[in-house]
């Protein structure tokens, strides 16, 4: 099913494209539309929660009056859960490809539970098969971690009163951001004037409602792996009150100049980096 959703002004970031975060918003906004166009948005009130999330970014979004396409099926179903597609237009351009995959929830308990039975009757009838994104590295957190606070923002929470799943991209990006800006000020220097980085996949797997509250949460960030031209993040975002894990995420960037063409990591790079790879106590 084919469905649009548009692009906001506020969606673009420093580079004057869309930040990588906000394409899960476009994502969402076509589950949404397609909800709603089968007659089973009582779902997106009374009880359907996000288990995960990936995305591989095809190509860069610029901002336009006209809305992105957006081409919605159903790949995967099982009695709890429904995996969703949605490719990603802009123009006749692919810009992204998404997997979704959706629990049924209580509202009460914030406990998954089974699909409705409409629901998944009526999913089962738009089934169809579809090649599964690949898998990328993800390694548990440990020493090499970069620890930054991450507080919750009113507006970041959803109807069901707990932080939105697309909330969850900007706490990653942010932890991101404080991992190579802070410990890596030397990196930002030498990097910015010749080269940049842009993002070629993330994964978002949901354990646990973040719910609002003035102590702040915590995301952990490292590098899983480093290839010729790409680092792989790893991160966790946890309550640091109880140790509990409520989302971990895993993310490729790809190293380029300033053409966008992908190029090798510098030494220099290699050597900063490798102080925060996940990992190295049990190598």
């Amino acid at each position: 099913m084919r469905v649009e959703v548009p692009l906001r002004w506020g969606d673009l970031d420093a580079q004057g494209h869309v930040n990588n975060a906000r394409y899960i918003d476009y994502v969402q906004d076509a589950r949404a539309d397609f909800l709603f166009a089968l007659k089973i948005d009582a779902l997106l009130h009374e009880g359907f929660a996000v288990a995960s999330n990936q995305i591989e970014y095809r190509a860069p979004v610029f901002f336009s009056t006209e809305p992105l396409g957006a081409e919605v099926s159903v790949v995967g179903l099982d009695e709890q859960t429904v995996t969703l597609s949605c490719q990603l237009f802009q123009a006749d351009r692919e810009v992204a490809m998404a997997r979704t995959t959706l629990s049924g929830y209580d509202v009460g308990s914030r406990l998954r539970r089974p699909l409705p039975d409409l629901a998944r009757e009526v999913f089962a009838g738009l089934l169809s098969e579809a090649e599964p994104l690949r898998e990328i590295d993800w390694m548990d957190m440990d020493a090499g971690a970069k620890v930054s606070e991450m507080r919750v923002r009113w507006s970041d929470l959803d109807a069901y009163g707990h932080v939105n799943n697309a909330m969850i991209f900007d706490y990653v990006q942010e932890g991101r951001i404080t991992f190579t800006a802070a410990p890596l000020r030397g990196m930002a220097q030498e990097v910015e004037p010749d080269y940049l980085w842009f993002l070629a996949r993330q994964d978002v797997v949901y354990h646990h409602p973040i719910v609002f509250r003035m102590a702040p949460y915590v995301v952990r960030t490292g590098i899983a792996r480093m290839g010729n031209s790409s680092v792989t993040f790893s991160s966790q975002v946890d309550d640091p009150t109880d140790g509990t894990v409520c989302a971990t995420a895993a993310a490729v960037a790809v190293f380029a100049d300033a053409s966008g063409k992908p190029t090798t990591l510098t030494d220099q790079l290699r050597q900063d980096l490798s102080v925060y790879a996940l990992g190295k106590e049990s190598s």
